[in-house]
């Protein structure tokens, strides 16, 4: 299962990027991947009239868009349009960050999941 990423690289610069997470057979109930930590489950809705200039991720967390659409920039000026059932990998918690911003007029409703320190996915 493949999810975007967004890091900083070692000056400061944001970026998108992939992850693929293994799974494996579960049997009768599907693929699984392995537990991966968590800390805290933060419930959110952002107006549609949402625009948030640069900033960092608080914390290394999966961002999970449950309803509406918003549209993510990187540094190099990379932009990408997500929405209800996008997950997102956000790791670029120092240095310059991403921007946010609303799309379509549509308020969001997304679960931000911060992951346990040392969790590789």
């Amino acid at each position: 299962m493949k999810i975007t990423r967004i890091y900083n690289d070692e000056v400061g610069k944001s970026h998108f990027g992939e992850v693929d997470i293994a799974l494996k057979d579960g049997g009768p109930i599907g693929m699984l991947s392995e537990k991966f930590g968590a800390d805290k489950i933060i419930f959110r809705e952002t107006p549609a009239d949402y625009d948030f200039k640069w900033h960092p991720a608080p914390a290394r967390q999966l961002l999970f868009i449950i309803k509406g659409r918003a549209e993510f920039t990187v540094s190099n000026g990379e932009r990408h349009v997500f929405g209800a059932g996008d997950v997102l990998l956000l790791e670029d918690t120092e240095g310059e960050g991403h921007c946010s911003r609303a799309m379509y007029n549509e308020v969001r409703h997304s679960i931000f999941v911060t992951l346990d320190e040392g969790v590789t996915l």
